[in-house]
């Protein structure tokens, strides 16, 4: 009968430390992937955004991997115009290039002279225009 017990007990054991185990590698795998997104959002190209606001250009260089066009506040590129939405557009770095969206504006976002109707690369010298701003691209150090 103790024999018994034993070999459940050592059972039991075994099945332990095995979970434990493989709960360790789940944990350093879901880590390790976490640090990778990580890294990759720091390596964003930083992208400079000119735009004409009254006979003036008005520049803003920016590193954060979403950026948000629009006349509201807290848009991190404020656009004064009152032909653009609170929030018009949003540019957002993944896969190593910089996309394009529209976030359902009035007046629709143009790229190139050509409406966005879903989410599109943008490259240096590209044309975004917002209501009646126009606001020129230039990624720094583009591959």
């Amino acid at each position: 009968m103790s024999a018994i017990i034993l070999l459940l007990l050592r059972i039991a054991l075994a099945t332990a430390l095995y979970a434990f185990l493989g709960w360790t590698l789940i944990t350093v795998w879901r880590d390790i992937k976490s640090q990778e997104a990580r890294l990759a959002a720091s390596q964003a190209i930083p992208i400079r955004l000119t735009f004409q606001e009254d006979e003036e250009p008005k520049e803003f260089r920016l590193t954060k991997t979403e950026i948000i066009l629009g006349r509201e506040p807290g848009c991190d590129c404020l656009l004064n115009d009152k032909t653009v939405s609170n929030r018009h557009a949003s540019l957002s770095f993944h896969h190593q290039q910089w996309w394009l969206e529209d976030l359902g504006s009035t007046n629709g976002t143009l790229l190139n002279q050509e409406p966005v109707s879903s989410p599109t690369v943008v490259t240096t010298g590209d044309q975004i225009t917002c209501g009646k701003i126009s606001v020129t691209i230039n990624l720094e150090n583009q591959p």
